[in-house]
């Protein structure tokens, strides 16, 4: 572990709930920057349990998450977002007072209402979302530059302890996020738009080529252009983790996805009726915002669709692509 990161102070017990790829790539983050003096982590699963150690990802490794939580100052909960409800009641009341609660849910309504009831007094919560990621899964697809310069949004519930939303903040901060705060309302509804909507379009566009009778699934393969490339990255997503965020969010999916069908029926009557300039405009101001995107610092207009390669962490057997 580093000296810490200059203006940081290090929590004693980190402890980590989950040891995918936001939560193993939390922990190499937060050991490469000094952020913790103890990392603990926490799995259900031997066999998971078993590779992180392997890969020396945390000081301590264990499949009781009640126990580990005792004496830490800092949990973070990187499990499905559906499982919170029910891990934020088993480890309640072994909680330290003082200790701040987090996690990495890509919806936020639903994790503030199923876990805040659980946490005693005396526990501030402060749920996160880093906008980062990857299409691959396991300890092993974690590394500790996936969150630099990606947008890690927090959403603290009202009246949340404003020294625990600032340690939160500079914590991720530390691991080289950017930091946006905003009510968990607000939230799910622009990650309905700007990630879930597509990830369920990506899912089901390659499902329907998958399911197209007249063309064989060697020919999707062989002839796929990046467009479609693109979206199978996107589509090979966790499984489990997608099916939470839209059964939890889905009145902010159902309110977008009303949107775009609305707007899918004019595209289909431009093309219909010929309408090149109206085709013209719309493409014209969908380049734009690309455009914004590379300049904001959140993309490249490198090769390879546009993401860049990140060397491999140990254990890694190719180089991640950031999200």
């Amino acid at each position: 572990m580093s000296a810490g990161k200059p203006g940081f102070t290090p929590f004693k017990r980190l402890v980590i709930i989950g040891v995918g790829l936001i939560g193993s790539s939390i922990a190499r983050a937060a050991r490469k920057h000094g952020l913790a003096e103890e990392i603990v982590a926490v799995d259900r699963d031997a066999d998971v349990r078993a590779r992180v150690t392997a890969l020396g990802l945390a000081d301590r490794v264990t499949g009781d998450a009640s126990k580990a939580v005792v004496e830490a100052d800092h949990v973070i909960l990187c499990v499905p977002v559906m499982a919170n409800g029910a891990l934020a009641a088993a480890i309640g009341p072994h909680l330290a007072k003082g200790a701040i609660v987090s996690d990495v849910g890509s919806v936020k309504g639903s994790v503030v209402r199923d876990v805040a009831p659980h946490l005693p007094k005396g526990i501030a919560f402060v749920p996160a979302h880093p906008v980062a990621g990857t299409e691959h899964s396991g300890p092993e697809a974690g590394f500790a530059e996936l969150f630099v310069n990606r947008w890690s949004i927090l959403t603290p519930p009202e009246g949340t302890d404003e020294a625990a939303t600032a340690r939160i903040r500079a914590f991720w901060e530390a691991m080289g996020a950017n930091v946006e705060i905003m009510t968990p309302e607000h939230h799910d509804l622009v990650l309905a738009i700007t990630s879930h909507v597509p990830h369920l379009i990506a899912y089901n566009i390659v499902g329907t080529a998958a399911d197209m009778e007249k063309v064989t699934q060697s020919e999707v393969i062989k002839f796929s252009a990046g467009g479609f490339r693109d979206f199978t990255r996107i589509a090979a997503s966790d499984p489990t983790m997608w099916r939470d965020v839209f059964l939890t969010n889905k009145d902010a999916v159902l309110e977008m996805l009303g949107r775009f069908n609305e707007d899918l029926l004019a595209l289909q009557r431009m093309i219909r009726w010929g309408d090149g300039d109206g085709l013209h405009e719309l493409f014209t101001r969908t380049r734009t915002i690309r455009r914004g995107i590379i300049a904001s610092g959140q993309e490249t207009p490198a090769p390879d669709f546009g993401r860049r390669s990140i060397p491999p962490a140990p254990g890694n057997v190719e180089p991640e692509k950031i999200r």
